[in-house]
C-alpha cells in the first residue's frame, strides 16, 4: 500500500544468551523479516546478534541502536547502526522507536526494556522464555504476553 510504513519491532534479550535463546532469536528475526517488519535491536552480541543474523539472512532491514560509539562492537547483519553514546539510556530510545517489543530470555537489560515498554503502553509486549513478574503479595503481573515459540511471539507482536 502506498505510504504504508512497515512495523518496527524491537527484539531484546541478553548479550550472554543460551543456545536455545539464540535459536529463538534467529527464527524471530527471520519471521519478522519475512513479514516485512523492520527489526530494531541493541546491535551487540547474544540475542541481538542472533536476531540480526536471522533477519538479514531473510533479506530484512535491521537497525542496531548501540549504547556506545565503538564501531567494532556492532554485530554483523545490521543494515544501519545508530551510535548513541548514551549507555543504557539507549534502551528507552529502542523501545520508543518500536511498534511492538519481543523480549527473548532474561537479563537485567532486557528487564529494563520490558519495563520501558510496559510504562510506555499502547504497544504489544511479548515475552519468549523471559521474565515473569509478581507483585508484593506473590500474584503474577501480566507484564507481557507469554509466547510459546518464535512463531507465536511474532504473531502476537504483529497482530
Amino acid at each position: 500500500m502506498a505510504g504504508h510504513t512497515p512495523l518496527q519491532v524491537a527484539v531484546c534479550g541478553p548479550r550472554d544468551c543460551t543456545d536455545t535463546e539464540a535459536g529463538w532469536a534467529q527464527e524471530v528475526g527471520r519471521l519478522l523479516a519475512t513479514a516485512g517488519a523492520t527489526v530494531l535491536c541493541g546491535g551487540g552480541t547474544g540475542v541481538m546478534a542472533a536476531v540480526a543474523a536471522g533477519a538479514a539472512r531473510a533479506g530484512g532491514l535491521v537497525i542496531g541502536i548501540r549504547p556506545d560509539t565503538d564501531r567494532s562492537g556492532a554485530c554483523p547483519g545490521l543494515s544501519a547502526v545508530l551510535y548513541t553514546n548514551m549507555g543504557e539510556a539507549r534502551n528507552a530510545i529502542l523501545i520508543h522507536s518500536a511498534d511492538a517489543v519481543i523480549v527473548i530470555g532474561g537479563s537485567w537489560g532486557a528487564l529494563s526494556e520490558l519495563a520501558f515498554a510496559r510504562h510506555r503502553g499502547g504497544i504489544p509486549v511479548v515475552s519468549l522464555g523471559g521474565w515473569q513478574l509478581h507483585d508484593a503479595a506473590g500474584n503474577p503481573i501480566a507484564a507481557a504476553q507469554l509466547a510459546a515459540d518464535p512463531a507465536d511471539a511474532v504473531h502476537r507482536a504483529l497482530n
